[in-house]
């Protein structure tokens, strides 16, 4: 049984930093791509960045791009997602996701359909 469990969301003001971690339970964790999306009130599910299995490739959103660091702990089963600069805009809940298949290889890291696994989320809030 796969489950993802999302932490280290809160309220934070416009310029501050957050890092949220994300652990897996189950098995295989290494061999799997891990994403983080968020969803603002009233909008779609985005993405924000994804990290293939071994770690040597990430992707970004272009709304997060110099401002958000994707990362993992092989060793942990956890996947980060380092904050910095935030602001109002970024505003939602930020969910965790792993992908269908091991070692997968894609045209498209940020497509959502490509992720079978999803956490519950945690809510970011950033205040102006």
């Amino acid at each position: 049984q796969v489950q993802l469990v999302e932490s280290g969301g809160g309220l934070v003001q416009a310029g501050d930093s957050l890092r949220l971690s994300c652990v897996m339970s189950g098995p295989h964790f290494p061999t799997f791509t891990m994403a983080w999306f968020r969803q603002a009130p009233g909008q779609q599910r985005e993405p924000v960045a994804s990290i293939i299995w071994n770690g040597e490739s990430t992707f970004y959103a272009d709304s997060v791009k110099g401002r958000f660091t994707i990362s993992r702990n092989n060793a942990e089963n956890t996947i980060f997602l380092q904050m910095n600069s935030l602001s109002p805009e970024d505003t939602a809940i930020y969910y965790c996701a792993r992908d269908r298949e091991p070692y997968t290889r894609r045209t498209n890291y940020l497509d959502a359909a490509m992720y079978y696994y999803w956490g519950r989320g945690t809510q970011v809030t950033v205040s102006a």
